[in-house]
């Protein structure tokens, strides 16, 4: 039994094939960089992250913050022109609350805004926590 068993097994080693690329096990290859924008801007998600803790606080009356704001993207831009003198950078994230569900989040980046066109303006919405609809169904007008 252990001559037929021996047998089997050298068969069965030589019919294998070598290693495939599929099979390389080593150092995962590096994901893919891409530029958001400002919308991966670090004071852009910490003034978002602020401005909901006071939201949340005043007026939705909830114990609820965003803990992570992660998979930012730029879903629309429009750049700014002679007919449109505001540059306005549409973005989408997923924030990740404290209550530890994760919900979308829109937010439009507009300049230059402010006194003597200087700064910006920040304007978001966090999928099902805007109970007035201010930004319409959904978040519809920051898509």
């Amino acid at each position: 039994m252990t001559r037929t068993l021996a047998a089997s097994l050298l068969l069965s080693l030589s019919l294998t094939t070598g290693a495939t690329a599929a099979d390389y096990i080593g150092e995962p290859a590096p994901r893919a960089v891409y530029d958001v924008g400002a919308c991966g801007n670090a004071s852009v998600l910490g003034f978002i992250t602020r401005r909901f803790d006071y939201k949340a606080a005043n007026y939705l009356h909830a114990n609820l913050a965003i803990a992570e704001i992660r998979d930012m993207g730029q879903n629309r831009f429009e750049p700014r022109d002679y007919t449109h003198l505001v540059e306005r950078e549409y973005c989408y994230a997923t924030a990740v609350m404290t209550d530890g569900e994760r919900r979308p989040l829109w937010y439009l980046i507009e300049r230059p805004w402010g006194f003597a066109g200087v700064g910006r303006s920040i304007e978001f919405c966090v999928g099902g926590l805007d109970p007035w609809y201010v930004y319409g169904a959904h978040c519809a007008s920051l898509r």
